[in-house]
């Protein structure tokens, strides 16, 4: 297995568009993802990310631009690049005729693999499967079926790992126990390239993200520049009494039932609060924090500017 510092990058898009009738869905995508690197895609609904992924497992064809797996046009080579991702995707798609067991032994099959029971006993110990190996996959809670589709897109060990919001309505138990074995596996050399919400997600695990809006990539950094560039101090408040005056909402954004502001230091602090005092404004709540990947992930989409050069 290679690492980070290898030449050729384990995924490359360049210029990449793809257009359903007149819309471009994914318009002019360039980036590398690293070998051995962890790397986390953003954006919200229809930015594009799924459809990205499509195309890099061959299930979709580029309007235009290439795309790469580990030095291979995905166009030219599909079947060589099927064996050098797996895929996790977002929906839960199961034979339910089979047993957990059964399904893992037919996806090897599918990669040629003939004696790959103790890589399997390996992964059903890992993501916690062991003692429905036997069941049948229509008798499994949704966690399940989604730890058996992780199972599934590891059985040919490939050297790039893909998952599509994988953790996507599963319990915390699952969540913790994929992180722990998808980290063991990057820390090997394997490439994971991640798409979440859970945006806490991709803060604590990857070293660099790429953000999409609207098909465009507006942001490509390291995880820590990102956070030293966007995310400065917050300060959360909840209100009553008299609405907020006008020229503070401006500056504020929604943050569940208070309202936040990016603020610089103290003095800024004291100027909202003596302003909403003198508006006949009650502060119910107040909270200084440090901003997280979420709030630089707010003002970066709220920007919608594309990223024209790729970081380091």
């Amino acid at each position: 297995m290679t690492g980070p510092g290898d030449a050729t990058p384990a995924v490359r898009l360049q210029g990449v568009v793809k257009r359903f009738g007149t819309r471009a869905v994914v318009d002019g995508v360039s980036l590398d993802i690293a070998q051995g690197e962890f790397f986390a895609l953003l954006g919200a609904n229809g930015a594009g990310k799924t459809t990205l992924i499509s195309m890099l497992a061959g299930l979709a064809r580029p309007s235009g631009g290439s795309v790469q797996v580990m030095g291979h046009e995905v166009a030219r080579e599909p079947y060589l690049t099927r064996r050098l991702l797996g895929v996790v995707p977002q929906e839960l798609v199961f034979d339910p005729f089979f047993t957990v067991r059964e399904t893992l032994r037919l996806q090897s099959g599918y990669f040629g693999l003939r004696r790959n029971d103790a890589w399997i006993d390996e992964l059903l110990h890992h993501l916690g499967l062991t003692q429905q190996a036997e069941q049948n996959m229509r008798a499994l809670s949704g966690g399940m079926k989604r730890r058996v589709m992780v199972a599934q897109a590891l059985v040919h060990k490939p050297p790039v790992i893909v998952l599509d919001e994988p953790t996507a309505g599963v319990d915390v138990e699952l969540r913790q126990s994929l992180w722990q074995f998808i980290t063991r596996l990057n820390r090997q050399g394997h490439t994971v390239l991640l798409t979440t919400h859970y945006l806490e997600e991709a803060e604590a695990l990857c070293s660099r993200i790429g953000m999409l809006k609207l098909g465009r990539l507006v942001a490509l950094d390291s995880t820590h520049a990102l956070l030293a560039r966007f995310a400065s101090t917050q300060l959360l408040l909840r209100t009553s009494g008299q609405p907020i005056p006008p020229q503070l909402l401006h500056g504020s954004r929604a943050d569940g039932t208070r309202r936040a502001w990016t603020v610089r230091d103290a003095t800024e602090v004291e100027r909202i609060l003596g302003e909403l005092r003198l508006a006949g404004c009650a502060v119910e709540e107040l909270e200084v924090r440090r901003a997280d990947l979420e709030d630089a992930f707010l003002q970066i989409i709220g920007s919608a500017q594309p990223a024209r050069e790729q970081a380091a």
